[in-house]
């Protein structure tokens, strides 16, 4: 695959995930403007994306202002002359149950994620419009988007509205030749490091460099460098026709999520009392509740 006409922009990438999404796309021949909060950080993944024969620079903000957005477009521009690709992958996490979360928790990070994801897409479209042969937008977002996560509500809810944008962004850019996808990956990075249900596996493969089967397979968890091809492609020539679609990958599983749909559908004339839906729930309904948080197999919940 052969990215080497491409200029992409991953925000949050000096390490984990966006590290290896911005390692992958210059090894297919891809610009890259690297993103970090911190300076050793950017110019540690400038210089090993440029030692392995890449073209990478560091534009060093925290994202979430219009301000950074457009200074990493401009990065973009000064650099390499022109902008194809924008991974809207920043974040952080400020984990906590509902009544313990702080108005500061929840904005800090809305702020990053939603708010971030947001001015970088927006700033990316002016300049894919301007140039007039279409673009890529790929949104990171996560499983807690799609189905909850205990202690998430900002992280969740944020991940939720990214997917939600970019089915709304596929409608409106599809005419200017602009693709925009989501992607949520499941990875060993220090974000999942602390979940107590993976911690044993993760400690193991510090050691052992692997992870099992079960965890590769089943859960779909494995390495950043694992998650890194879909973005790649999604970025491609390949990847042209494809917009408006949430994908999930991690160690040996890709997989495409549905999107939400009338599961249980009932009707009444005149519109319904709450005494008629008390009627129709267990005819209809009872039976088609959905359920919440992610699935995992036996083996690992048992434990």
């Amino acid at each position: 695959m052969d990215l080497s006409n491409k200029v992409a922009v991953v925000t949050g990438s000096g390490q984990g995930l966006g590290l290896a999404y911005a390692k992958d796309l210059a090894r297919h021949g891809a610009a890259v403007v690297i993103n970090d909060v911190n300076h050793a950080t950017a110019d540690a993944a400038v210089a090993e994306i440029t030692a392995a024969g890449g073209r990478a620079v560091a534009v060093v903000a925290p994202v979430g202002s219009t301000e950074t957005a457009q200074k990493l477009v401009a990065g973009a521009i000064d650099a390499f002359g022109r902008l194809d690709v924008m991974v809207t992958n920043a974040g952080i996490l400020r984990d906590k149950v509902l009544w313990k979360m702080t108005d500061e928790d929840f904005d800090a990070v809305v702020g990053v994620h939603l708010r971030g994801t947001f001015t970088c897409v927006r700033e990316a479209v002016l300049k894919f419009r301007e140039q007039g042969d279409g673009g890529r937008i790929i949104a990171i977002g996560s499983p807690a988007g799609q189905r909850g996560n205990f202690g998430q509500t900002n992280y969740s809810g944020a991940k939720a509205g990214i997917v939600g944008m970019v089915r709304t962004w596929a409608m409106e850019l599809q005419r200017a030749g602009i693709t925009a996808n989501a992607v949520c990956p499941v990875a060993v990075t220090a974000m999942t490091e602390t979940v107590p249900l993976f911690a044993p596996y993760i400690e193991k493969m510090k050691e052992t460099g692997e992870l099992p089967p079960i965890i590769r397979h089943e859960v779909g968890m494995g390495t950043p460098d694992d998650a890194a091809g879909i973005v790649s492609f999604l970025a491609s020539d390949e990847a042209a026709d494809i917009t408006g679609q949430t994908f999930s990958i991690g160690g040996d599983r890709l997989a495409l999520w549905s999107h939400p749909e009338l599961t249980a559908t009932a009707f009444h004339d005149g519109g319904f009392t709450a005494d008629d839906i008390a009627a129709q729930w267990p005819i209809v309904f009872a039976d088609r509740i959905e359920s919440v948080g992610e699935k995992f197999p036996e083996e690992l919940t048992a434990q």
